[in-house]
């Protein structure tokens, strides 16, 4: 079963260099995606203890649900788009992809808390098995609007007959 807590010791500062930042309430700069943020020194940031009274309340909210982690140890084998600039580009379409398949897998374990059907138990069980199965780059990569993804968003829609309706 793939943990979905992060562990920013086990990354490579990919959100930090992979996603843009707004500046307004929740992020005091703006940064363009795919650059680093001008906080980051080595693989940390060099505000984290002040983040929330920096003007970077968005960066304490955010959790890549261990993507980052995951992208980085497994799929990149400990690499670093920091010291090998020509994985920046790979390990955002990466970090992106595991993304997306972090939130399904987080949809999927929260669904086995319903009633399900044994076959709809051993669809659950099927789709994460294959999403927590190591994975090659380029496969993650493609996840986001795959055939993958469209089957298991489907599959977690038709779940609903499982959730009592309210009022």
């Amino acid at each position: 079963m793939i943990d979905l807590k992060a562990d920013c010791s086990q990354c490579a500062a990919l959100c930090c260099m992979a996603l843009a930042l707004d500046k307004g309430e929740r992020f005091a700069i703006d940064k363009p995606a795919g650059l680093p943020c001008p906080m980051l020194e080595g693989h940390g940031c060099s505000i984290h203890k002040e983040l929330g009274e920096k003007g970077f309340q968005g960066c304490v909210d955010y959790d890549c649900l261990g993507a980052g982690q995951r992208v980085t140890q497994e799929v990149f084998r400990g690499g670093s788009w920091q010291e090998t600039p020509k994985l920046a580009r790979p390990m955002i379409m990466a970090f992106a992809g595991m993304r997306a398949i972090h939130a399904r897998i987080e949809l999927l374990q929260a669904a086995g808390a319903l009633p399900l059907s044994e076959s709809d138990e051993a669809i659950r069980v099927a789709h994460l098995g294959k999403l927590s199965a190591p994975l090659e780059a380029e496969i993650v990569s493609a996840f986001p609007e795959s055939r993958a993804e469209a089957a298991i968003d489907a599959f977690v829609r038709s779940l609903r007959r499982y959730v009592p309706q309210r009022g």
